[in-house]
């Protein structure tokens, strides 16, 4: 028997980079996982197949998000995936993982570079939790993935650095609101990570990969399994005691 076996589990933008290994994860652990995914069918589907063969359960949820009515999609979409394998709607653990980033500064951000980025982040899973607290069994998860800009400064980011600092708050004040029910909420802060959509310019260059790496006294950057990791911790009853709190899983870069 595993520690989240009996649980279910929605991971947002779990069909890619962190959040499949996330999903991965909580699903080896024990979990049914809910996959989302917003426009990748294909690699939600990757995802739970290879979920599957590793013995772990796992559907697909659609849903795209950062567009009007996003949340309301999403949980009928959710409570459908349900549905069809014969399980009362009902969720124990939601991680919000799914985000963008942008990539300008100050001067370079426009109106709808900063709308866009503050929809996906910020606007839908707060409407997300929102809609979904009553699905939320108690003693339940949520976990927020923040970033480690909000404490690093990085002016490249601003609007993303913004979004993720509205998720640390969110967690904090959902923290006080949900703990009579026995939920925790907290948000785990990553640094930079080795995934798919950052090998071109990361894992590809050696170089970079060392720069990167030097940042973190473990001399190395971050690996989706790490973050992972942090996030079935906070699943786990294990961290039954620790809520509100900001968790930065950058391997400790720029101390």
């Amino acid at each position: 028997m595993t520690q989240l076996d009996g649980k279910i589990a929605l991971v947002t933008g779990g069909s890619r980079g962190i959040g499949r290994e996330i999903a991965t994860r909580l699903a080896a652990d024990g979990a049914l996982v809910a996959v989302h995914y917003g426009t990748n069918k294909a690699a939600a589907e990757e995802t739970v197949t290879r979920i599957a063969q590793s013995g772990g359960q796992a559907f697909t949820v659609g849903a795209e998000l950062g567009i009007p009515g996003d949340a309301r999609a999403l949980w009928a979409a959710f409570d459908a995936g349900l549905h069809r394998i014969g399980i009362e709607p009902g969720l124990d653990i939601l991680v919000n993982n799914a985000g963008v980033t942008g990539s300008s500064d100050l001067a370079g951000t426009t109106e709808a570079e900063f709308d866009r980025i503050f929809a996906v982040n910020v606007k839908a899973p707060f409407f997300i939790l929102q809609q979904g607290i009553e699905r939320l069994r108690d003693n339940g998860r949520v976990i927020n993935i923040s970033s480690g800009v909000t404490r690093i400064a990085s002016p490249a980011l601003v609007t993303y650095s913004l979004t993720k600092g509205a998720i640390n708050t969110l967690s904090h004040t959902l923290a006080k609101q949900l703990g009579e029910r026995g939920i925790t909420v907290n948000a785990v802060a990553p640094g930079i990570v080795d995934v798919d959509s950052n090998a071109g310019w990361l894992r590809d260059d050696p170089e970079q990969l060392a720069v990167w790496g030097s940042f973190s006294p473990v001399n190395r950057v971050g690996q989706p399994s790490d973050i992972a990791g942090a996030v079935a911790f906070l699943a786990s009853d294990d961290s039954r005691w620790i809520t509100g709190q900001y968790l930065d899983a950058t391997g400790g870069a720029h101390l």
